[in-house]
């Protein structure tokens, strides 16, 4: 998988990162826009370090290309979004048809992440 720096028009980078932001407020950490191929990360928190080890981050993400064929019939119903808990933080996955925006916050409830997750999914549609 590789970065790019043009993989989102920039007027959608701008209401990801807004509707992220509306949702999440200043725990927002990072905005990581990808596809099944390629990548680019459209906001990073003013204090944090641009050192991670993307790449191989959204390699193991973008699995969530397959969810739904993997849980297709499951009595739960249709997978919605993917949250991870860290020592540090929390990031949240939501794949909509062949992209995917991986949120990266501080702190998270789920109902914050229900939000974001539809403010990502009304940004992408």
């Amino acid at each position: 998988m590789s970065e790019r720096r043009d993989l989102a028009d920039p007027l959608l980078e701008e209401r990801l990162v807004s509707a992220c932001r509306a949702a999440v407020g200043d725990s927002l950490r990072s905005v990581v826009y990808f596809t099944p191929d390629a990548y680019e990360q459209i906001y990073l928190r003013s204090d944090l370090e641009a050192d991670a080890d993307l790449g191989a981050w959204v390699d193991h993400e973008r699995e969530g290309f397959e969810t739904p064929a993997t849980y297709e019939g499951s009595e739960l119903g249709d997978h919605q979004y993917a949250i991870s808990v860290f020592e540090n933080g929390f990031s949240t996955r939501v794949i909509d048809g062949d992209r995917g925006v991986l949120v990266t916050t501080d702190g998270i409830t789920v109902r914050r992440a229900r939000e974001v997750t539809r403010a990502i999914r009304e940004t992408l549609s």
